[in-house]
């Protein structure tokens, strides 16, 4: 059975309800764009997210570094904050924000603080050291009995602990400042971002709210140019004089 023909109140009507359609998903269309330049494989975020409530070390990677280092837990992690440059996860693995494991950061060799410590951590474990990997919204660290306190490392800063002996879990309501949150964020995420990532990220969202400004703004100019449609019965014949 053939459709009936769509008369020109019922294309602008299905206009209209597809614009607005358009308008109500450009939130979460730039959302999608965003999060797709940012992490082109999302897998790796959900394994990151996964790594941080569960550091995995792993003694046998460093077996060949820990050798070589005393059984002083403080030695033990200077020696690897020297051994791995600090690198962010721009520069390292091409993402934002990324959980590596201990062979990635030996086959890289440099890293940022989540690098460093599941290394130190790997090398502790190694020696039979007790020690706990701490993160808060800023930072990830190892911490052991006697450690000295500093402005990122301390109880106050903690958010998440785990306990590497007793596998133990503890949350704590982390003592950060706002400006240092955005501070540090903002140095880890846009300066070391490669140029055409910046290039992607911006023009996405450009590019999908142009298209819900204008369009709109061009059906309405259409609709207002364009002849009015006025059914057939409407017409009615003139009286001849």
């Amino acid at each position: 059975m053939a459709r009936e023909p769509r008369t020109p109140g019922d294309e602008s009507a299905y206009r209209m309800r597809a614009g607005r359609a358009l308008r109500a998903c450009l939130p979460l269309l730039v959302v999608l764009w965003v999060f797709l330049v940012l992490y082109p494989n999302p897998l790796r975020l959900v394994v990151s997210l996964q790594r941080l409530a569960d550091p995995r070390v792993d003694p046998a990677a460093v077996e060949t570094l820990a050798e070589g280092l005393p059984s002083d837990p403080a030695a033990i992690e200077k020696a690897v904050l020297d051994g791995v440059p600090y690198r962010y996860d721009w520069e390292a693995y091409a993402m934002p924000w990324y959980f590596p494991t201990v062979d990635e950061v030996l086959k890289k060799g440099r890293g940022d603080c989540k690098a460093r410590a599941v290394v130190a951590g790997s090398v502790l474990e190694g020696k039979g050291i007790p020690y706990r990997i701490n993160s808060s919204p800023t930072h990830v660290w190892v911490d052991y009995d006697g450690k000295a306190e500093n402005t990122l490392e301390n109880p106050e800063a903690g958010l998440y602990e785990v306990d590497a002996q007793t596998g133990a879990r503890s949350l704590h309501l982390p003592q950060v400042s706002l400006t240092e949150f955005m501070e540090t964020f903002w140095d880890g995420f846009w300066p070391p971002m490669p140029t055409m990532r910046k290039v992607l990220l911006v023009a996405g969202p450009v590019f999908l709210l142009a298209i819900g400004i204008i369009r709109p703004r061009v059906r309405r100019r259409a609709t207002g140019n364009s002849p009015r449609y006025t059914p057939l019965n409407s017409f009615q014949p003139s009286e001849k004089e």
